[in-house]
């Protein structure tokens, strides 16, 4: 667990109605995609549990279920949601590039990137899920016939030996494919079909999806509490 500092937090409660105006998803967003942004739930015991979305997060927040674990400079402090909105509020004009705010009603409130649970210990179990998603992002949305990049819309999942020829849907056995090249491939292998992988398929380290997240600057700050971990993480944002 990373060395720390811990805040002293701030007043009583204040801020109730503007709470469950967050809570609710009734306040305006300062930036299109700020509420569905990631954050990193930990649980009791400073373990990575799952992964939520910002909208979510502060559902846990305002129900005094959970606290922000805020790092900067190597440090890391623990706010509640009211100690939390009263940081915010003291730094409001120091906003860095990889932030994300809220506009309430009533205040604005930055994004937290980790919150903590207060009452949760079980970690999850050491498996990776087999889904269209990690498969997806695995491949990194690129058709592993033809090479090209595709939204997710226009992918889908090819098996490398056919089920009808007894393929299993393994992780050594599907691929991201567009649906041009998997109509073509048919019930075929990429032999038969004169069709050649890119790279043959495997299973991965750890969660693709959450190995996207740890390239973006924004979410930098999870990589103290995700070293070594090669488990599944729940991934609950779109």
């Amino acid at each position: 667990m990373p060395g720390g500092r811990v805040s002293e937090g701030a007043g009583p409660s204040r801020i109730a109605k503007s709470a469950d105006t967050v809570e609710s998803g009734e306040s305006a967003v300062s930036g299109s995609r700020a509420l569905e942004a990631s954050v990193l739930v930990l649980n009791r015991a400073y373990v990575a549990v799952r992964v939520v979305n910002v909208r979510r997060a502060f559902c846990l927040l305002c129900r005094d279920l959970a606290e922000v674990v805020h790092c900067e400079d190597g440090h890391f402090a623990q706010f509640s949601f009211d100690a939390w909105l009263d940081w915010c509020q003291s730094r409001s004009e120091s906003r860095g590039a990889n932030d994300d705010w809220i506009r309430a009603v009533t205040f604005e409130i930055q994004a937290p990137r980790i919150i903590r649970l207060l009452r949760y210990d079980r970690i999850p179990r050491q498996q990776m899920h087999l889904s269209r998603r990690n498969v997806l992002a695995r491949d990194g949305h690129v058709c592993q016939y033809c090479g090209r990049h595709f939204p997710t819309s226009q992918l889908s999942i090819d098996h490398v030996l056919p089920r009808s020829r007894g393929g299993q849907t393994t992780w050594d056995n599907v691929v991201c494919a567009c649906l041009a090249c998997n109509v073509r491939k048919g019930g075929r292998t990429p032999q038969e079909a004169r069709m050649k992988l890119i790279r043959q398929p495997a299973k991965p380290a750890r969660n693709p999806v959450l190995a996207i997240k740890l390239n973006n600057p924004k979410y930098a700050t999870w990589r103290a509490w995700l070293e070594g971990v090669s488990w599944e993480l729940g991934v609950r944002d779109a």
